[in-house]
C-alpha cells in the first residue's frame, strides 16, 4: 500500500539538510536526491557513459570517475548543455528514488516517505509528491549563513542566492513551512510536530488540504 510522498526542499542557507537529519532522527524514511545524483553517474554506469558521449572524456578524472568541477564549469556557462545534462541525470535520479520508495513501502505499507530534493519546485519531481515542505529562512539570514559557511563575499553569496528561485516564492507554494530563522530548538519542535501530524494522517488515511 502506497503512503504519501512528502517533498522536502528549501534554498541555499535555509537549513534543509538540518531539517532532513531531524526527520531521520525521528524515524522518517528519507530518500535523498543528491545521493541518487551521485549513484547514477558512478563509474560503469549508463549515466556516466552517456555523459561522456555528450561531453567527451575531458570530464573524467584519472580514475575514470566524473570530474564534477569540470562538468560544472561547462554547464554553468551554457544553458543548452545544462539542459542536456539534466535530461541524462534527472530521469535516472527519479527512477532510483521511486525504486527506493517502493522497496520501503513493501515492508512499511502506508508510511509517509520524505523526498529530499533541493530543486523540487523548479524541476519535475514535484509532480510525484503529495505535499511540499519548505524550510524557510529570511533572505538576510540566507545571506549571512552562506557568507559564513562558504567564506564568500557578500557579492558572491548574493549571486548564489539569486541564481535560485526566491525562497519567498517557494514558501508561497508550500503545503507546510518550517521556520528556520531562530534557534535550533524551535526548528526541532516544528519538525517534531509536523512529523507527528504526517504520521497521524498516514494512519487515518486523511490527507491535509492545501
Amino acid at each position: 500500500m502506497k503512503g504519501k510522498i512528502i517533498g522536502l526542499t528549501g534554498g541555499i542557507g535555509t537549513g534543509k539538510s538540518t531539517v532532513s537529519q531531524m526527520l531521520r532522527d525521528l524515524g522518517a524514511f528519507v530518500v535523498d536526491a543528491d545521493v541518487w545524483a551521485r549513484k547514477v553517474v558512478e563509474p560503469g554506469s549508463e549515466g556516466l557513459r552517456e555523459i561522456v558521449d555528450v561531453f567527451g572524456e575531458g570530464v573524467l578524472q584519472a580514475d575514470g570517475s566524473l570530474d564534477r568541477k569540470k562538468l560544472g564549469a561547462i554547464v554553468f556557462q551554457d544553458e543548452e548543455k545544462r539542459l542536456q545534462l539534466n535530461r541524462i541525470v534527472h530521469p535516472r535520479v527519479q527512477q532510483g528514488m521511486w525504486q527506493e520508495t517502493m522497496d520501503y513501502w513493501r515492508d512499511h505499507p502506508g508510511e509517509p516517505v520524505v523526498w529530499d530534493v533541493p530543486l523540487l519546485i523548479e524541476g519535475t519531481a514535484k509532480r510525484f509528491v503529495d505535499e511540499i515542505v519548505v524550510v524557510y529562512a529570511s533572505p538576510a539570514t540566507q545571506l549571512r549563513r552562506v557568507m559564513e559557511r562558504d567564506g564568500l563575499s557578500e557579492t558572491e553569496a548574493l549571486r548564489r542566492i539569486q541564481a535560485q528561485m526566491p525562497i519567498d516564492e517557494k514558501r508561497a507554494i508550500a503545503t507546510h513551512v518550517i521556520e528556520n530563522d531562530g534557534p535550533l530548538e524551535s526548528t526541532r519542535e516544528q519538525v517534531q510536530a509536523l512529523w507527528q501530524k504526517l504520521r497521524a494522517e498516514s494512519r487515518s488515511g486523511h490527507s491535509s488540504s492545501r
